[in-house]
């Protein structure tokens, strides 16, 4: 979208001003051409989500194992290689564990070889550690986790740890510092009172498991990686939801998800890896920052202040997170309740925190978010947050999926290139629905409301300010492009439909835009130059700010204004001189002015535009017919207006 200056202003008298509604997709009477353009993988490459055949092994002999069993405060020991103080157990040496019973001020602590290898075979074991991490892995080369069937497992710590020397950076109920895989069938729930639920400072693998985790801080954290391919995840968490940190080399600090079941609730971001977030299946329910109706982006583009004290004053949560209200207050009311482990779905919500932990200065609360690229390939995702739903600052490739998003700000947004080519996009509710710098649609199923832009190509970054990504910029923008080469998109946006801070081409696919009723905005809006050369699009919009196609076009496009508006739920056709439909449309918004392109479209031939009690002729008298009367600013038949 862009902010008109008084000039402009002052040239558009007549601008509408109507309440959005819903609208009808829209038909074509020839099949439109689909391209699919190869996608760089080079971010997801340099990455090695590779599960070893260990990390998914459960078994043990259980004759050769070490049996640790809590009882009465105190731990009885059957084998060896670990030690006991009242409660609290270190192992030292190589080997498989069982552990059953329960502590009420215990510890597990493994201090071995850094060449060990340890299996911790929980059997219904239940330990709370009153000052400390129930769990620690202080040295190790690699720790397993065994959740054995059928089996109840929790571990609880404080609201706060006393700490030495030795073990400062401690902060998680279960923290290892070794490498750290959970497998098994049976249920593990960690109480984090203190900050993180599950932190590998390696990485940290899941292959199956019912995994619940309530946290003050971050709820899983791996800081290399974090491998995940089954398992059954609630999650509340106070800050983050599931996390990768490391920024010192471009093959850590990933997040690859290749299956399980997520419910995750959020003050801050729900998946948030530092270079690559990579989901290739799994089932997804995401909350973040107490939903879109807690939008971090007002309607105007300007930033909700009450975003954050809103969820910080509500109550009953993890820092204070209340329940919000209708109106995105909060109430003071509970959390959700959790999920039970058979819930086959996943919703992650996120809600903007104030808290001082230094792994969460910021207010963000995305779903997915990565710093180099999030790459999507399939999953079932459903996604109500209050900032953006899917985010990177680098790419963002989406090859497959059912991804339905609500969000209070963008539902997706990257700060270099996002490509889709197969799987659908459902964004509900959004500011702006698509952004990123460059845009490219191959294939798939699209659909977008927005208060503001349906997609918007532009340079910079989303900073979350009025000085948004592509604002009060004019001047067409090098290296800003919207490609559409296959696919079906469907819009509805207040502001523009598509917006281009560059070039817009057009090559395949099938395009429907319901655009503004305000004349400040248009179904189609570029400060480049806009080529289709295949594909069928009908936009609709106001009168005002109208464009259509370029001269350097080579398939026939049309730019109408009508002699009047058209109200909202009226057919729009379009038929030849035989009467055979070309295109059909049904904006549930008023408009006024339509762009429509096809390869049906000829040279001389005479259409018939009939919408609602209006219809009108237009002869196709070159590669480009208008009678747009719009606001040209200087560029003239090209550019689709005229004065």
């Amino acid at each position: 979208m862009k902010i008109l200056d008084t000039k402009k202003l002052a040239a558009i008298t007549a601008a509408f001003f109507i309440t959005v509604t819903a609208f009808s997709g829209c038909s074509e009477s020839a099949n439109s051409s689909k391209t699919t353009s190869s996608v760089s993988q080079a971010a997801k490459s340099d990455i090695d989500a590779s599960i070893a055949a260990e990390d998914i092994d459960v078994g043990y002999d259980e004759e050769s194992s070490v049996g640790i069993t809590f009882a009465d405060g105190s731990a009885a020991i059957d084998g060896e290689g670990a030690t006991s103080e009242g409660e609290t157990v270190t192992i030292s040496q190589a080997g498989t564990y069982i552990l059953s019973g329960t502590a009420t001020n215990g510890r597990i602590i493994v201090s071995a070889d850094k060449t060990a290898e340890i299996k911790l075979i929980f059997n219904g074991v239940d330990i709370t550690c009153a000052d400390n991490a129930p769990l620690l892995v202080s040295k190790a080369k690699k720790v397993y986790i065994v959740l054995e069937d059928g089996t109840e497992n929790v571990l609880t710590d404080s609201a706060s740890y006393s700490l030495g020397e030795d073990d400062s950076n401690t902060d998680g109920a279960i923290f290892s510092k070794a490498d750290l895989t959970i497998n098994g069938s049976g249920t593990l729930t960690v109480n984090a009172n203190y900050k993180h639920g599950i932190v590998s400072k390696d990485d940290l693998v899941i292959t199956d498991g019912n995994i619940n985790v309530t946290s003050a801080s971050t709820a899983m954290e791996g800081k290399d990686s974090v491998k995940i391919s089954g398992g059954t995840f609630n999650i509340s968490a106070g800050t983050n939801g599931i996390k990768s940190t490391n920024t010192e080399a471009s093959d850590k600090g990933f997040i690859s998800v290749t299956g399980g079941s997520f419910t995750v609730v959020t003050n801050n971001d729900a998946f948030e890896a530092e270079t690559v977030l990579s989901i290739e299946s799994g089932s997804f329910d995401i909350t973040t920052g107490g939903g879109s109706a807690n939008a971090s982006m007002k309607s105007d583009g300007t930033p909700n202040r009450n975003w954050q004290s809103n969820m910080s004053n509500g109550g009953g949560g993890p820092n204070g997170m209340g329940r919000p209200d209708d109106n995105g207050n909060g109430t003071g009311g509970d959390l959700p309740a959790m999920p039970t482990a058979d819930n086959t779905g996943l919703t992650i919500k996120t809600t903007a925190n104030t808290t001082t932990d230094s792994d969460s200065t910021s207010t963000s609360a995305k779903a997915l978010k990565a710093g180099n690229e999030v790459n999507i390939s399939g999953g079932e995702f459903k996604i109500d947050s209050a900032d953006d739903s899917v985010h990177s600052n680098g790419n963002i490739v989406i090859t497959g999926g059912n991804i339905s998003v609500a969000s209070g700000d963008n539902g997706m947004h990257a700060d270099g290139n996002l490509t889709i080519s197969d799987g659908t996009v459902d964004i509900t509710k959004s500011y702006e629905g698509i952004e990123g710098a460059i845009v490219t649609i191959d294939g798939g199923t699209i659909s977008v409301v927005a208060s503001d832009d349906g997609i918007n190509c532009a340079g910079g970054s989303d900073t979350g300010s009025t000085d948004r990504m592509g604002a009060d910029q004019f001047s067409s923008q090098d290296g800003v492009e919207l490609n559409i080469n296959g696919g079906t998109v469907t819009i509805d946006a207040e502001g523009d439909g598509l917006d281009s801070n560059g070039n817009f081409t057009m090559a395949g696919g099938t395009v429907c835009v319901c655009g503004p009723t305000n004349g400040g905005n248009g179904a189609l809006d570029y400060n480049g130059t806009a080529t289709v050369t295949g594909g069928t699009l009908i936009a609709c919009g106001a009168v005002g700010m109208e464009e259509g196609f370029g001269d350097s076009s080579t398939q026939y496009s049309v730019l109408h204004d009508l002699g009047s508006t058209v109200s909202a739920n009226e057919k729009l056709t379009i038929t030849d001189s035989e009467g055979k439909e070309i295109l059909s449309f049904t904006p549930k918004k008023t408009w006024q002015s339509v762009v429509f392109t096809s390869a049906d479209l000829k040279e001389g031939e005479t259409y018939t535009i009939t919408a609602g009690s209006q219809s009108e002729t237009v002869t196709i008298d070159g590669i480009v017919t208008s009678n747009s009367k719009g606001m040209s600013f200087g560029r003239g038949h090209g550019g689709g207006r005229g004065f």
